[in-house]
């Protein structure tokens, strides 16, 4: 396996693939870009041996009180490799330094994989109910 490194603009259509792979909805680059003004530090990409590809994914945030972990994905051929736990591993040292005291993401009640992958790592389910509300595109407001 090779190693975890920041995002940079050159891996995005990789990073798209992988996500598409993945089954996770992907980012476009104005989403990205707006992302990557705070924290960019912590959009990680694996990279195989080779250094030729990207093999996993994983976009995390922290607001200065939590941190969240969204997007973790790995290109079905790299499965099984420990790609992500040396991701979750990376985004969770780089948040531990940054002062984060917690760390929350959002995993669907069917996903028992990926509940499982969670709970092997140390994070807990909680009963809370997820709520959201899109906002206006701020570029039609201005009409």
């Amino acid at each position: 396996m090779g190693g975890v490194r920041q995002f940079r603009w050159g891996d995005y259509e990789r990073v798209v693939v992988v996500w598409e792979a993945s089954g996770i909805g992907v980012l476009s680059r104005p989403e990205l870009e707006a992302k990557l003004l705070r924290d960019p530090e912590l959009f990680l990409v694996a990279e195989p041996e080779s250094g030729e590809d990207v093999s996993g994914v994983v976009l995390g945030t922290y607001d200065g009180r939590r941190g969240w972990i969204f997007r973790l994905g790995v290109h079905p051929g790299y499965r099984r490799q420990g790609v992500a736990t040396q991701l979750v591993a990376e985004l969770e040292s780089r948040l531990q330094a940054l002062g984060c005291p917690r760390i929350n993401l959002l995993v669907m009640p069917d996903n028992d994989a990926g509940l499982r992958f969670w709970a092997s790592l140390g994070y807990l389910s909680y009963p809370d109910v997820l709520c959201s509300k899109p906002m206006p595109d701020p570029s039609n407001l201005l009409s």
